[in-house]
Formats: structure tokens, sequence, C-alpha cells
């Protein structure tokens, strides 16, 4: 719908599939997994603060993961389920603008702090010796920071991108991101276009040399190494890999949806891919940890059967 740029006061998300018979079912579904999501990062972030056996770089940096994962439901799922029971779906610029900052910003953060997680697996199984003295309590203060700090600095920028004039409201999206918004305006947005492909791809770019740095390096180690380390390196880094891969694939479609034509898929399909990115990732990592790193896991048995008793 073409609109005078000034009466952009809220946008219209045209993807939404709008059935009575399945409006509750949808609710449903939606406000259980986000109580899913905010139980289980809660209880390992809680676990992992009141534990001083915890108290170690790996989990501290796991600590900021589930921060994470809190941060884009927190941002995310009361807004689907408001939109989930409402006949008409929009939202106001301002809050979609804060939508936008939040998914990306995510995304950065995401993918930062697994790359960060990966050079501390290199550090421990690599360099245990030296792993205290590499990984000290300023390092871990100061890439915990870079890991969030970077990724609200580009965004800040990237929003101040936004074009002011814009010439429709309408996106075919179930949430708002910022490639939809640039191609609502009414002016070329060439810049804009680049500085967001730069910023993305350099972050992932980044983030994917460190991890693969990483893990040759403790791949090499593995293989000339005793089957104590072996057996260390599978039990810490499996469910680090089984979340880098995830995250990827589903950020991958993610970027290619925002990019390209995907109209030849099913729009039921498409949004289940795209929610897929912010939905499943913060239950799936808490879950994997939580159920594979033996030390959460004793932990939290214990609370639970301290809890029983």
């Amino acid at each position: 719908m073409m609109i005078n740029s000034s009466q952009v006061l809220f946008f219209s998300l045209t993807a939404y599939i709008d059935s009575w018979a399945l409006t509750y079912l949808y609710f449903t579904v939606v406000l259980l997994l986000y109580i899913s999501i905010i139980g289980s990062n809660v209880l390992l972030i809680v676990v992992i603060c009141v534990n001083r056996s915890l108290h170690e770089p790996m989990y501290m940096f796991l600590c900021s993961l589930f921060v994470n994962e809190l941060y884009v439901s927190s941002g995310l799922f009361p807004f689907l389920l408001i939109q989930i029971l409402s006949d008409v779906h929009i939202i106001s610029a301002p809050l979609c603008f804060l939508q936008v900052f939040i998914v990306h910003s995510y995304g950065a953060v995401e993918f930062l702090n697994l790359a960060v997680m990966s050079y501390d697996r290199y550090l421990a199984i690599c360099y245990p010796l030296q792993y205290n003295t590499r990984m000290t309590p300023t390092k871990i203060t100061m890439l915990i920071a870079v890991t969030w700090l970077y990724p609200f600095m580009v965004m800040s920028f990237s929003m101040s991108l936004i074009p002011v004039k814009l010439c429709r409201n309408q996106i075919n999206k179930v949430y708002c991101d910022m490639h939809s918004l640039v191609k609502l305006a009414c002016t070329d947005m060439a810049v804009t276009n680049i500085y967001g492909l730069t910023a993305t791809f350099s972050t992932i770019f980044i983030s994917l040399i460190l991890i693969l740095y990483s893990y040759i390096k403790i791949l090499v180690v593995c293989f000339s190494g005793s089957k104590q380390t072996r057996q260390k390196a599978v039990n810490t880094c499996t469910p680090h890999l089984a979340s880098i891969l995830n995250f990827t694939c589903a950020g991958s479609f993610e970027v290619s949806q925002s990019r390209f034509d995907m109209s030849f898929l099913p729009n039921v399909l498409r949004i289940f891919l795209s929610l897929y990115f912010l939905t499943v990732q913060p239950l799936f990592n808490p879950l994997m940890y939580g159920l594979k790193m033996s030390k959460i896991r004793n932990v939290c048995k214990n609370l639970i059967l301290n809890i029983d008793h």
C-alpha cells in the first residue's frame, strides 16, 4: 500500500495466517515454548551463579549465551502471543524499530559468543597447564564485553540508516527486520544495503574464522593426544558444535530469505523457518548444555533432589 511518508506510524505484518480454528492451538504452543525457554535459561543462569564449582570461564561464557537467549525471547514472544490473538496484525513504528534492534543484535551476539566459546575450548584442550594464566578474569570480562558491545554499536549505527521517508507500510513477515524496512524506502538505499551486508558478513566471517581455527587446533591435539584428551574434547565440544551448526543453518536461511525472493516456498514453511532462527536456538542451547555437560547436569540433579526432600 502506497502512503505518504509522514503517515508511517505503524506497519502491517502480512505473513500471519488467520485461522480461528487453530488460533488457540498456535497460542498454546508458542506460550509453552516461551515458558520453557524462560524457565530453562533462568534455571541454568541461577545454577551457574550460585555454585562456586561452576565459576569457571566456560560457564561464564555459557551464562552470557543464556542471557542472550532471554534477551531475544523477551523481545519476540510476548509480541507473537499478542499478534496470534489479534484480528489486525499491526505494529507501531517505535516497537518495530526496537524489534529490529533486538533481532539483529541477538544474532551477532550469538555468533560472537559461540566464537569466544570455541576459543576458550581451544585454550582448555590445547594449553591445559597454561589455561588459567591465559584465560584470566580480566580477559573473560573483556571478551564478554566485546561480544555484547560490538553488536550494540553496529546496530545503533544501522538504526540511524533506516530511511526517514517510507512509501509503504506492509512487511511480509511475522516480525520486523532491517531489510524489510529498507525495502519500504522511497529512495535508493544502496549505501544502507552495502553497510548491512558488510556488517552481517564481517561478523559471520570473523566468528567462523575463530571457530574453524580453534577446532582445527583441537582436532590436531586430539589425534596426537591421549584418550583422556579426546574424551575431554568430545564432552565439552559436542554441545558447542551442535549449537553452532543449528544456529548457522537457521541463520543462513533467515539471511537468504531477507535478501532473496523465497516466494516459491509455501508461506507456512517460510514462517516456520523464519521463526526457527529466533525460537528454537533459545531452547536448544539450555537443553543441550544442561543434558550433555556433566557438571551442570549433576548440580541440577542435586538441586531437584534437595527440593524434593
